[in-house]
């Protein structure tokens, strides 16, 4: 399916602001927000913490199906889709990220 199809398929984010992405020694390492142009992102990245409690190598991988042709294009143009390229570096490095919600008020 393509990534628009797939982000109907996943929870709403309407309560969330934001998430931070908070690296093994506790530091933000970015933080993905919900505006245009992040919130499918958002999107993607809640599901993953929901279904996996943080975003390592697996969930990474389940990232990358879920933004179908958009993983082709990151892969052929680094940089262009950060949150994407993320998801390439936890599966390369095996790393974990922690995901906390930051809530709309």
């Amino acid at each position: 399916m393509a990534f628009a199809d797939n982000l109907k398929q996943l929870p709403k984010i309407s309560h969330l602001a934001a998430l931070n992405l908070i690296d093994v020694d506790d530091s933000i390492v970015a933080t993905i927000e919900n505006k245009a142009g992040q919130s499918g992102s958002l999107a993607v990245y809640n599901h993953l913490a929901q279904l996996y409690g943080a975003i390592g190598p697996e969930a990474a991988r389940k990232g990358l199906e879920l933004y179908a042709e958009h993983s082709e294009d990151a892969r052929a143009n680094p940089g262009k889709h950060p949150n994407i390229d993320r998801l390439i570096g936890l599966i390369e490095r095996g790393e974990t990220l922690r995901v906390k919600q930051v809530f709309a008020v």
